[in-house]
């Protein structure tokens, strides 16, 4: 069995940490801190709780930044103690030890490093997802449920907080489509790299004859909506219609007309909102939501002026980005990244982390040949 370089593996994790910090930049991120602290104990604060929320918010992210940063930096020097340590003693155990801290925190320099990557406009936001069932009938509107499940799982893994703003139920199982809310910084840019069509293979438990079925879902990312944005949208250029809340029956369906649906006329986009108690609010929630489609909208046509300026950039990779197999093997690919795993229950149990990071590195790459 081959023996460690210990030297070599650390000098690696230093010269990584080094270009992480050279992006992060300790003495920006303690600066910014001093300043959110410095608001966060005004004594007027909550006067405003939307404003106060964003401060405390910034506050506890900027923070946990800069500790990941710092704790890396000190678990890099314990580690190079420990090999000290378990070299002179010649304690296998502590060797041991020193080998599996040594691979977790190559691991979470890996996920740091992505951090650095998302550089784009909207990467910091939070983000707003929604997932539509495609082809493939009853099956794809499992899977849809199925995705849904898997992200929720992914966020409750980092304990970030989701609100599913919208579900509209199919008629013998699984979902339509359904839209949540991911609140925590950098959402966006992570999950951004999710976006486009998911196919499952399977034997579908909705055909008596045991037949294998392939299903698609679609999956739509969209940065959350600020008010430093400017989107403004003409009340003209709104339709708004009321409707009764639906859902699979029992108490989670509403009595009155709570429901809204609002369509922005020029563009034809429609956002539906039913989960929230009131009209009000969830006249509120659709416009934001809208609000940020319109957003992406102008963003991607800022981009296609961008490309037709550049010229023709072959950089796509089809309709279907991700397959989902599971019969007559178990495996989930990503068709961009060629990243695969044979473990399809855990990802759809939310392990996607890896997915997410091949990703962004295939991204990043594809934007440097751009």
């Amino acid at each position: 069995m081959a023996t460690t370089d210990f030297p070599a593996e650390i000098r690696d994790l230093r010269t990584t940490l080094a270009s992480i910090q050279a992006v992060s930049d300790p003495t920006a991120l303690r600066a910014k801190i001093a300043q959110l602290s410095e608001a966060a104990s005004a004594p007027d604060l909550w006067d405003d709780p939307d404003s106060a929320q964003k401060v405390t918010s910034a506050l506890s992210a900027t923070q946990a930044e800069l500790e990941r940063v710092d704790r890396l930096a000190g678990r890099i020097n314990d580690l190079e103690t420990l090999v000290e340590l378990g070299q002179e003693m010649g304690d296998e155990d502590t060797m041991a030890e020193a080998e599996a801290e040594l691979v977790a925190i190559r691991k979470d320099l890996d996920a740091l490093e992505i951090r650095t990557l998302l550089a784009g406009q909207y990467d910091q936001r939070e983000a707003v997802v929604t997932i539509r069932s495609g082809a493939g009938g009853v099956d794809a509107a499992d899977f849809a449920e199925m995705l849904l499940r898997m992200y929720l799982r992914w966020a409750e893994r980092h304990n970030y907080p989701t609100t599913v703003l919208d579900t509209s139920y199919a008629e013998e199982a699984g979902l339509k489509s359904a839209t949540f809310e991911v609140k925590a910084p950098y959402a966006y840019g992570h999950l951004s790299v999710e976006a486009g069509t998911h196919r499952l293979v399977r034997i579908s438990p909705f055909d008596n004859q045991g037949r294998r079925q392939t299903s698609f879902a679609a999956v739509e990312v969209i940065p959350l909506i600020e008010q430093t944005d400017s989107i403004e949208i003409p009340e003209s250029e709104i339709k708004v219609d009321v409707f009764r809340s639906s859902g699979p029956g029992g108490q989670s369906v509403n009595t009155t007309d709570s429901a809204v649906r609002m369509t922005h006329i020029p563009t034809g986009i429609v956002v539906s909102m039913q989960n929230e108690k009131s009209q009000i609010q969830n006249r509120a929630a659709a416009l934001r939501v809208l609000q940020s489609r319109l957003l992406l909208v102008r963003q991607e046509e800022e981009r296609a002026a961008k490309k037709e300026l550049a010229g023709d950039i072959k950089a796509s990779w089809g309709d279907q980005m991700r397959s989902y197999v599971l019969q007559p093997y178990q495996m989930v690919k990503d068709l961009r990244t060629e990243h695969e795993v044979g473990n399809p229950a855990a990802v759809f149990d939310g392990d996607i982390d890896d997915f997410i990071e091949a990703g962004v590195r295939w991204r990043r790459a594809q934007e440097i040949s751009a």
